[in-house]
């Protein structure tokens, strides 16, 4: 069969990429075509768009790169109705995804597919009308959403959280401190890992701040997360101080070595919780005081971070907005380097949330709905 699928982002690229694999598995005549990125180009051959040229994030930048993001929208259209598909399948990546879905099932009426719902639950509650019109199937992996979409009246298939795949198949797991320190040229001093985000928009605003809080504690050595698809010339003004370094591709392997990290809120705040790792969350807001005035009218969830989220209560600490500051930073940092106590319960609310997920095979499961339903 023939798979169209549609990812924005580093994230969606990594489980897009898992669930093509555990499609060649049950399809041995699979074809893919996809707008996303390398990992993605590993599982299949047709490339139409690489992400990095799609990721704007908020509106300020969606509306400075309008032409774009249109022409991107178009290319994806005539992709589609070129490739003819059994199916397309979106990953998260809603603003784009769901203008998709409604060309798609308007006009060729092909099957569509959500594997990782929108997170609707938190803001844009009304998108609840075009996915009930325009999503066929919906996959889910986080386990509320199941009685969120209940309560519209739209049935779903939870089929397990991807990153408890990725965290549980991750590479390197006996790699010792000394050996990551000396294939990647570091020093012997604990690490404090900063995970900026994959945008340059949000890497930009946040870094710096980081690095900042980071440099108050110079018995650690700084090592930040390089995304994948940002060049490491983009983040050399950025990097204020002769201690710290960026590291590609090793994004797991640095939190498995660090004593802390600093997480811009998405996926990689539940990364790091899977793994272990102490942690305060960031996230920086265009008028940021306004924004976190509006907050409660907006965001539908008490909480930001996935983690919290899931475990219904403060686990890891949000510095949000104008909360996200360079003297707010440093004082979690200390808590989260020095503060044992503190350490030790954030670790054992880590096993809870781990266990509320469930065990791993996500990418498996959901699979093997999109190929039974489609036979």
């Amino acid at each position: 069969m023939k798979y169209f699928l549609i990812a924005g982002e580093a994230s969606g690229d990594l489980h897009a990429s898992n669930l093509m694999r555990e499609l060649k598995k049950l399809d041995s005549e699979a074809e893919f075509q996809f707008l996303g990125g390398d990992l993605m180009l590993a599982e299949g051959k047709n490339l139409v768009k690489h992400y990095r040229d799609m990721a704007f994030m908020g509106f300020v930048a969606v509306l400075k790169n309008a032409r774009k993001v249109l022409n991107n929208m178009n290319i994806c259209k005539k992709a589609i109705a070129s490739f003819q598909p059994d199916v397309v399948i979106l990953i998260d990546y809603p603003s784009f995804n769901l203008r998709i879905a409604k060309h798609v099932k308007d006009t060729l009426n092909i099957p569509v597919y959500y594997y990782i719902s929108p997170k609707i639950w938190a803001w844009k509650e009304f998108r609840i009308k075009e996915i009930k019109k325009y999503v066929d199937k919906m996959f889910t992996i986080l386990p509320f959403e199941t009685a969120f979409y209940k309560k519209h009246n739209y049935h779903v298939q939870y089929v397990g959280n991807p990153s408890v795949d990725s965290i549980a198949k991750r590479p390197n797991q006996e790699q010792s401190f000394e050996e990551f320190c000396r294939l990647n040229e570091l020093s012997d001093k604990p690490i404090i890992a900063l995970l900026p985000g994959s945008r340059k928009q949000e890497i930009s605003s946040c870094l710096p701040t980081m690095l900042e809080a980071a440099g108050d504690y110079p018995d650690y050595q700084v090592v930040v997360s390089g995304a994948p698809g940002v060049e490491l010339d983009f983040y050399k003004p950025l990097l204020t101080s002769a201690n710290s370094k960026v590291i590609f591709g090793q994004t797991y392997e640095m939190l498995s070595h660090a004593t802390a990290a600093v997480v811009n809120s998405g996926t990689a705040t539940l990364e790091t919780a899977l793994i272990g790792t102490p942690q305060v969350v960031v996230y920086q807001l265009a008028f940021s005081r306004l924004a976190m005035t509006l907050k409660p009218y907006l965001i539908k969830t008490k909480y930001v971070s996935l983690v919290n989220i899931i475990a219904e209560k403060e686990v890891v600490k949000e510095l949000l907005g104008h909360y996200f500051t360079k003297e707010s930073l440093s004082a979690e940092l200390n808590q989260l380097l020095n503060n044992k106590p503190y350490r030790k319960q954030m670790i054992t609310n880590y096993e809870n949330m781990r266990a509320i997920l469930g065990k791993p095979g996500a990418a498996e499961r959901a699979a093997k709905g999109v190929y039974e339903s489609l036979t």
